[in-house]
């Protein structure tokens, strides 16, 4: 099983097909060759192996992260405890 957190495009290069991510706070460039509808900046994706998978909706996007960060916060936590 792979789990994909989203990923918000910040920069768009049409000339090889790819997006610049930001995916908390960590940019990279992936491939969209296997997406078939266009992206904009600010539109939240999910990435597999460096390919965009999916395009998916802000509000589904923040809600994901939000507990992504919630996970992250009881596992350091649990670490310094």
């Amino acid at each position: 099983m792979c789990l994909s957190i989203p990923s918000q495009v910040v920069e768009l290069h049409p000339e090889d097909g790819s997006v610049t991510v930001d995916t908390l706070g960590v940019k990279r460039t992936v491939s969209c060759h296997l997406l078939d509808e266009p992206l904009e900046i600010g539109d939240y994706v999910l990435i597999h192996i460096g390919f965009v998978m999916n395009k998916i909706d802000k509000a589904s996007a923040l809600e994901s992260l939000e507990l992504y960060r919630e996970i992250v916060q009881k596992l350091e936590a649990e670490e310094h405890a």
